[in-house]
């Protein structure tokens, strides 16, 4: 690997560090324990069941299923905190030795729709990784537009004009976030006289170009005047539609070009607009299929050694985070095995308490540490530096010494006409045909998240990957603020990933012998949401009917057998809310995830679950939901103030009712039982029931609240009420067996 300089002892210095986190022995010896009492539970289950013909015998064996499964379960989640390690990377000693030595990076992001993801904010995104601290002959930036819409296109020619402004003023005061919506958001405290003149004027700026992008999308069409000042619009014309519509690739500006510059005569890096070919009679393959030809195109324009692949929500918010992610793919002793890098899924407008669970802070400081722990990071789909060698379907060898010629740009005597027109052929839906394209090359077709599966492909290649989270955030989007998109989202993830249990791509099976035990049981520790809803709703459905007809499933109190249980539950919930506050949240945060946790489980997962049997069975197809990225001004004011957004009269939020009803008429109507009705059955005979039906009414006000007190449009619907009462009357007549 070439070197810039820096001497010898500056070259032997590793360009990152790896280091454990801290308390990992004592853990285990904890997650030991916790193991000891899930066996009691098991054993007691076992030992306990009622005889034939006594009621509740069947009821007692559906509880030792699902307290195995999910005891069976916790086991898996704790291989990941078993190995959790945290890595630090040096880019001083990067920028020392390689200097003016730094390789080529491209930069992907993908948009699909212009009315789901707004226009303004993917150049928003845009914006802010062309705005990078690297130097920008070396930055191809690429927009995959799988909506075809001229909107879009015209979106970046605004775009690639404005960072003629916005690019210098960044570099200039050195400002963050480089998005230019996020940065214009803050309230700064301006001191300095000339940086405020330029703020007040780049401001304006901005403000007119998104002024002008968000007429054009209200009037649904680009003015003549300006369709006219740009030869690329004639690609559009009356016969071009979303899902039909041949390729189309513009080099918005040309990096190679010595004209291509900013106000201030500095160089810009390149930028181009890509919509691959669609055609009804092909199938294409959704976001992996652009990524695919992301590939291609880039390959014959810039075709750099390393490739960072974004959500058109995810805006940069590291001007240097490039600089600090090469330290792992350049490191002389280990960079060379590193096929790519993850970094956390975050975003910038979580409330204060997480009122939908969408920060993910235990997943993103501990899980996914821990995944990465064994060179087995998740690949996420977006905010991952990748080495495009391993995309084209390389296998790793000892031999390979991740040699690059950093100096390489190919078809450098090629006119920006010629790129543009040998790059459409690449993104033809035809090209693929009769390759490894979508199977051993680029991201891996037939999956709802195949970015997932991509990343388990690479990994049985025998590369490593590993997962990096910055103290300062690397990428901020946009988290759900609906529940109902919240659940649409988790359904897809959790049909997508027991897809791939069900495949040829099982971790246990594809990964044996090719990524560690503790790996695969990481990845499958997600591949499994979808089968943990049914043990969960069991759970939740029948110890509190089986409360309502007096009939006891838990040891009484004075038992010893008492005691595993509750264990167990304290010490879990008490491990699960320190790693919460640990990780910056909140203890109402950790509340709020409680009730996320129960609504996904018994909704989401368990319509993932269907679908996915559906499919297996050839009765359904793989279909690809995009969430909405567009806000409304109450829906936006409710989520502030942390008010959950049922408002849809949708099965699961039929569910949800449904449950929420069931668990305090049975609350209700146990306690009546153990108090009023003249059998007089103990209460230490039914106190771990009803605990666990107060758990679950308490968890549950907020629906309570939206059936029964709130008048605004997020509420749940009257007719779902009706549905929800009609069920719960149906499941009390239900005789316990």
């Amino acid at each position: 690997m070439g070197k810039g300089g820096g001497g010898e002892d500056a070259v032997m210095l590793p360009l990152f560090e790896t280091k454990e986190a801290r308390f990992r022995g004592a853990y285990k010896v904890f997650a030991f324990t916790v193991f000891v009492g899930i066996f009691f539970i098991w054993v007691y289950r076992l030992t306990h069941i009622p005889r034939a013909g006594e009621q509740g015998r069947w009821a007692w064996i559906g509880m030792f299923m699902a307290e195995l499964c999910f005891g069976l379960y916790w086991i898996l989640t704790q291989s990941c905190r078993f190995k959790v390690v945290y890595n630090h990377p040096f880019k001083e000693r990067l920028s020392n030795r390689y200097k003016d030595k730094l390789p080529s990076v491209d930069i992907f992001v993908c948009t699909a729709d212009p009315k789901m993801e707004q226009p303004t904010m993917v150049i928003n995104t845009v914006l802010s990784v062309m705005s990078y601290n690297y130097p920008p002959e070396k930055l191809g930036v690429y927009l995959s537009d799988d909506g075809g819409s001229d909107l879009t296109f015209y979106a970046l020619i605004e775009a690639s004009n404005f960072s003629k402004h916005w690019i210098p003023f960044c570099k200039k005061f050195n400002v963050e976030p480089r998005s230019p919506g996020a940065y214009f958001s803050q309230q700064i405290d301006v001191h300095d006289i000339k940086y405020a003149q330029e703020w007040l004027a780049i401001k304006k700026l901005y403000k007119q170009m998104e002024n002008r992008i968000d007429l054009a999308i209200e009037m649904g069409e680009i003015p003549k005047e300006i369709r006219d000042q740009h030869k690329g619009f004639s690609e559009w014309n009356s016969k071009v539609t979303k899902q039909d519509h041949q390729s189309i690739v513009k080099i918005m500006i040309d990096g190679r070009d010595e004209n291509a510059v900013d106000i201030y005569g500095g160089q810009l890096p390149t930028l181009v607009y890509m919509a691959r070919e669609k055609r009804l009679q092909w199938s294409h393959n959704f976001k992996a299929g652009a990524m695919n030809a992301l590939i291609r195109v880039s390959s014959k324009i810039s075709n750099a050694p390393f490739i960072l692949n974004l959500d058109c929500d995810m805006y940069a918010n590291d001007a240097n985070i490039i600089r600090e992610t090469l330290c792992f793919l350049m490191d002389e002793k280990k960079g060379h095995e590193i096929s790519f890098v993850q970094f956390p899924q975050n975003y910038d407008n979580i409330t204060k308490n997480d009122i939908y669970a969408c920060s993910i802070s235990v997943a993103n400081n501990v899980e996914l540490a821990g995944i990465g722990g064994y060179g087995a990071a998740l690949y996420c789909g977006t905010g991952c530096l990748h080495r495009r060698e391993s995309l084209y379907g390389k296998v790793y060898s000892k031999d390979y010494g991740g040699e690059l010629n950093v100096e390489a740009r190919i078809n450098a005597d090629k006119t920006v006409n010629e790129l543009e027109e040998v790059s459409k052929f690449l993104a033809n839906c035809s090209y693929e045909k009769d390759t490894q394209w979508g199977k051993k090359m680029g991201l891996i077709y037939g999956c709802p998240v195949e970015d997932v599966v991509t990343g388990l492909a690479i990994q049985c290649r025998g590369w490593k990957s590993l997962y990096y989270n910055p103290n300062r955030k690397a990428f901020l989007g946009v988290a759900p603020t609906t529940l109902d998109v919240v659940l649409v989202q988790q359904k897809r993830w959790s049909e997508g990933m027991f897809q791939i249990f069900f495949s040829k791509y099982c971790p246990f099976t594809y990964g044996h012998g090719k990524i560690k035990l503790g790996a695969q049981m990481g990845y499958c520790m997600y591949l499994l949401w979808a089968p943990i809803s049914f043990p969960t709703l069991y759970y939740v459905i029948v110890p509190p009917l089986c409360l309502f007809h007096g009939i006891s499933l838990f040891p009484q109190v004075e038992s010893i057998w008492f005691w595993p249980f509750a264990y167990v539950f304290v010490a879990r919930n008490a491990c699960s809310i320190a790693e919460t506050l640990n990780c910056g949240d909140t203890l109402k945060a950790w509340w709020n995830g409680q009730r996320i946790w129960l609504i996904r489980r018994t909704t989401s997962y368990f319509f993932g679950f269907i679908d996915t049997i559906s499919r297996q069975l050839g009765l359904s197809e793989t279909t690809f939901a995009i969430t909405t990225k567009v806000v409304i001004e109450d829906v936006l004011k409710r989520y502030e103030e942390e008010v959950i957004e049922f408002g849809s009269s949708t099965i699961m939020v039929t569910i949800i009712a449904a449950l929420a009803l069931l668990h305090i008429f049975c609350l209700i109507g146990g306690i009546k039982k153990i108090f009023l009705d003249l059998e007089f059955i103990k209460l230490d005979q039914l106190i771990l029931q009803v605990i666990l039906s107060l758990l679950l009414v308490m968890i549950n006000i907020p629906v309570y609240q939206a059936l029964f007190i709130r008048n605004d449009e997020g509420r749940i619907p009257s007719s779902i009420l009706f549905k929800s009462v009609v069920l719960v009357s149906l499941a009390g007549l239900i005789p316990i067996v």
